[in-house]
């Protein structure tokens, strides 16, 4: 059987190599030149399923008013006249209850540690690098009304049977030891210690290089323009260089897919949510990050990388605009500046922007659409990485007709009929 996966993000590549591992004839599409380099290229750094929570929780609407009038806010929307926008929001502010919040996070740790699992299993298999380091992430707070809020989490993570240890300043310190140059700013921390870092690009670019030595052809610079169909089933693909023809398809085009199932009646909710990032060469070790910081107040993560610093962070509803404003530089810059002022160069720091792929729900849309052999693996948001090798493996597994290890329920379009078609 002959796959045409569509996009070579993570995603796209993890499916890639899951499929032709079990000997499937795979061709991949990719407009860009070579695998990862959308918004897979300068992410957070994180494998991280132990911080698998959807953004829609309780409280947020309110939040929200004030971080907008913060000058270093993490959300930023810009007002336009765009339905897709408006919906998304719509659809995200009915997810901000606690039942809805608690289903959510049920499922994106599902999938999350299902992936972990998969993750460890195709790097022992692969021996694929990517400045790997394997020493846990730290949820930073900032104020003791945010180490209350904890417990809510911690109780999920328990329920779970995620790993997690909340700390005080000192247990902040001890994991991270250039934060006590700045002490008097933490309240507590909430440690995942079974959380990875690493640089995602360079774990795509190596992955699609072991994949193309299994067998998949990656087709790169080939702009996919439409789906072709008949009878009710997808036929091919319509390319800038031509038709592609398959036998099953598989949408892994992020925040681009929306636009490439709409005429076929597919209604899918994802809108891009933009993320920037600052990447920079380290200065002084000691007074720099071990591994990941997540600072809870300005949803600003810290990443070691090797010997550079990467500072991702800022969530920004604008459609699919890619400028890089000088403002949300200077936001992130902040961050990093604050917690590790000694760390990083940022006179050399490089500046980055990806269109993050959301569900209002937070949790990723796999498997099957009402084309029989049409299949999707989009919609992870700022867990991409996180749970690729999951999706993807439990996405083999449905095409090749063996039963998932991991129940799909609540994982699939099916969750948005009124939307889907």
């Amino acid at each position: 059987m002959h796959v045409i996966v569509i996009g070579s993000g993570v995603i796209g590549t993890t499916t890639a190599y899951y499929l032709a591992r079990l000997g499937q004839q795979v061709s991949v599409l990719e407009r860009r030149a070579s695998a990862g380099l959308e918004t897979s290229f300068a992410n957070a750094g994180q494998v991280s399923p132990g911080y698998a929570a959807p953004w829609a929780a309780p409280g947020v609407p309110f939040k929200a008013i004030k971080w907008l009038l913060s000058k270093h806010s993490p959300l930023v929307i810009n007002p336009r006249m765009d339905w897709s926008m408006l919906r998304f929001l719509l659809m995200l502010l009915r997810n901000c209850t606690s039942a809805r919040y608690t289903l959510n996070k049920g499922r994106m740790l599902r999938i999350a540690e299902y992936s972990r699992r998969a993750f460890a299993e195709l790097r022992e298999a692969t021996g694929v690098r990517y400045d790997e380091r394997r020493l846990g992430t730290l949820q930073l707070f900032r104020t003791r009304k945010q180490v209350q809020h904890a417990h809510r989490d911690m109780d999920i993570l328990a329920e779970s049977g995620i790993p997690h240890e909340l700390l005080d300043t000192d247990g902040c310190i001890d994991n991270e030891p250039a934060l006590a140059r700045v002490r008097n700013k933490i309240a507590g921390g909430l440690r995942l210690p079974l959380d990875e870092t690493g640089d995602c690009f360079a774990f795509t670019d190596a992955l699609s290089r072991i994949a193309s030595e299994q067998g998949a052809r990656f087709h790169f610079g080939v702009k996919v323009q439409e789906l072709a169909t008949q009878d009710g089933r997808i036929t091919g693909v319509q390319t800038d260089q031509g038709r592609i023809d398959g036998d099953l398809y598989v949408l892994a085009l992020g925040s681009y897919s929306t636009a490439l199932l709409r005429p076929l009646g597919i209604d899918l909710p994802v809108y891009p949510v933009k993320g920037y990032s600052l990447t920079m060469p380290i200065v002084n070790t000691d007074a720099a990050p071990r591994s990941t910081i997540m600072d809870e107040t300005h949803k600003v993560a810290i990443t070691r990388l090797g010997e550079r610093i990467r500072v991702a962070g800022t969530a920004e509803l604008n459609g699919f605009d890619a400028s890089l404003p000088q403002q949300r530089r200077d936001t992130i810059a902040h961050v990093v500046s604050d917690l590790f002022p000694d760390g990083g160069d940022l006179t050399r720091a490089s500046f980055w922007a990806g269109l993050r792929p959301m569900t209002p729900d937070g949790t990723p849309v796999l498997g099957p659409t009402r084309y029989p052999n049409l299949y999707l693996n989009t919609g992870h948001g700022t867990l991409g990485w996180t749970m690729s090798c999951g999706s993807s493996r439990l996405l083999a597994d449905l095409i090749r007709g063996h039963t998932p290890e991991l129940d799909l329920d609540g994982l699939t379009l099916q969750r948005y009929r009124r939307w889907s078609g």
